[in-house]
């Protein structure tokens, strides 16, 4: 693993809500991250109230151990499939923000160990790269096999 890694951190969140099973959105979680990785790291919990009162629980991870960023980025990159890529290639510039790039994963399909893009109710990652030039972090991601 290269100490030089373009990516200084990657934040990821996810919501159980009072009709999904926690121990099922968890191991979605964990199934978006390198084996192992869900039992080493600190998972923040935060208890939510719904626009009803309903129960929400907020999931929050910081990786910022640079091989574990590594692992993981390359992880997705693997295992989203093509026409996914291509959505995002074309669709890249909503996903860039001042060095940071956003992916929401479909939190059914991450269930499933399948890796697919979404936007109801996801799986969110905030990549934050070390570079925030775009055409940088675009070359990152081709490199990486994130993007045709």
């Amino acid at each position: 693993m290269s100490s030089r890694f373009p990516i200084a951190y990657i934040d990821l969140r996810a919501f159980a809500h009072a009709t999904e099973d926690i121990d099922k959105v968890l191991k979605a979680i964990q199934n978006t991250l390198p084996t192992g990785l869900i039992e080493t790291i600190n998972i923040v919990k935060t208890s939510l109230a719904g626009h009803h009162g309903n129960p929400i629980t907020l999931y929050e991870i910081r990786i910022k151990e640079k091989a574990t960023a590594q692992k993981t980025f390359e992880k997705i990159s693997a295992n989203l499939g093509i026409l996914d890529k291509e959505l995002l290639s074309n669709e890249i510039q909503l996903h860039l923000e001042k060095g940071n790039l956003y992916l929401r994963l479909d939190k059914q399909s991450a269930y499933l160990e399948e890796t697919k893009l979404c936007q109801i109710d996801p799986i969110r990652f905030r990549i934050h790269f070390k570079n925030s030039e775009t055409q940088k972090v675009l070359e990152i991601c081709r490199k990486h096999g994130l993007l045709p």
